[in-house]
C-alpha cells in the first residue's frame, strides 16, 4: 500500500462509518470518514492516492451521482459502492460508470478487506501507466516534423526503402531519421517503439472520448 493512500468511506450512517474505519484501521489502512459524497468532494484532492468505499443510496446526493461527479472532474479513485438495496440495475449503472466493485450488505469483512487492496493495486498500477504515458509523449514531443513522419511510417510496417521513396528521402536518411527516434524515444527495438507509441496513441484517444 501507498504510504499516502487512504480509504474515504462515504456513509451518512455513522455506526457503518465507525465500523468501517475499525475494521480497515486495524488492518493497517488510514481512513478518512465522509457523513456525505459533498462532504467528501470539498475535502479531497483530485490527485490524491486511495480509493472509495460509499454507500449507493444517500441523502442529498447518492453513489451513482458522486460517480458522475468524480467522472466530470477527473477523479480516478477506484470506487467500491456498498448497498443494503442491491439490484441489478443500481449494479450495472455502478459498473458503467467505472465501480471497481459492487457489494451488498451485510458483506463479509474479508471480502471488504481483499476488494480494498485490488482497488488500492489497481490504481498504483495506473498511477505508473499514467506516468509511463506522460514520459512517452514527451519524448515524442522532441521528435522533429520529418522524424515523426518516419515514425509514422514505422508504425504501418513499412521497410526504410519504401519510406524514402514515400517521403522523396534516400534510404541512408531514412535510416539516420530512424536511429534519431530510436535515440530520442529510448527504444531499445522496434516492438519497444510500437509498444510505446500505441500507449500514447490510446491515452490520446481516451483523453479525447471523455
Amino acid at each position: 500500500m501507498s504510504d499516502d493512500a487512504t480509504i474515504h468511506v462515504i456513509d451518512d450512517d455513522s455506526a457503518v462509518r465507525d465500523s468501517l474505519t475499525l475494521l480497515l484501521a486495524t488492518e493497517g489502512f488510514r481512513v478518512k470518514t465522509h457523513e456525505n459524497a459533498r462532504d467528501f468532494l470539498g475535502f479531497v484532492e483530485p490527485c490524491a492516492a486511495g480509493c472509495v468505499v460509499t454507500d449507493a443510496r444517500m441523502p442529498e446526493m447518492s453513489g451513482i451521482e458522486l460517480m458522475e461527479m468524480m467522472k466530470a472532474r477527473n477523479m480516478s479513485f477506484p470506487v467500491v459502492v456498498i448497498t443494503a438495496y442491491a439490484d441489478v440495475s443500481l449494479a450495472v449503472q455502478a459498473m458503467k460508470l467505472g465501480a471497481f466493485d459492487f457489494l451488498e450488505k451485510p458483506f463479509d469483512n474479508d471480502a471488504l478487506l481483499a476488494c480494498v487492496r485490488l482497488a488500492l493495486a489497481y490504481e498504483r498500477e495506473e498511477q505508473f501507466r499514467a506516468a509511463e504515458t506522460q514520459t512517452i509523449q514527451a519524448r515524442l514531443s522532441t521528435l522533429t516534423a520529418r522524424e515523426g513522419e518516419v515514425l509514422t511510417k514505422l508504425l504501418h510496417g513499412l521497410p526504410n526503402k519504401v519510406i524514402g521513396r514515400e517521403l522523396g528521402i534516400s534510404v541512408r536518411t531514412v535510416e539516420v531519421h530512424r536511429a534519431n527516434v530510436m535515440l530520442k524515444m529510448n527504444a531499445g527495438s522496434l516492438s519497444e517503439l510500437v509498444r510505446m507509441s500505441l500507449a500514447a496513441s490510446y491515452a490520446e484517444q481516451a483523453r479525447v472520448k471523455s
